[in-house]
């Protein structure tokens, strides 16, 4: 089965905040499941998001899904590293939500 590998870069809009910890470890690749590492970095506000999926095709709803999610939660400042297996949007939007709270020591 071949991966694929996207990137996308988010700019925070107005305040943000980061996680306070170096980094964050959420879920276990299963069936239909996903893994999510947050890692505090100094990026000038933005988030770097790395996808890998062996999902084809669904870049546009990798991209707003994490828009959502920068946004929603005024995160900046975190590399998000995701390793998929076949989630859905909502799981993968739960699943990052989890990862932050934990991330901020179980505090959203």
């Amino acid at each position: 089965m071949a991966l694929q590998e996207m990137n996308f870069t988010f700019q925070a809009k107005g305040d943000y905040e980061s996680i306070p910890e170096e980094w964050s470890h959420t879920g276990v690749v299963g069936s239909g499941d996903l893994e999510i590492l947050l890692r505090h970095e100094d990026l000038g506000g933005k988030v770097e998001a790395k996808i890998v999926t062996p999902v084809k095709g669904f870049d546009d709803i990798w991209e707003k899904v994490l828009s959502k999610f920068v946004e929603s939660n005024k995160v900046g400042n975190v590399v998000i590293e995701i390793n998929d297996n076949n989630s859905t949007p909502f799981i993968v939007s739960m699943r990052l939500k989890q990862a932050l709270a934990e991330a901020k020591g179980g505090i959203l």
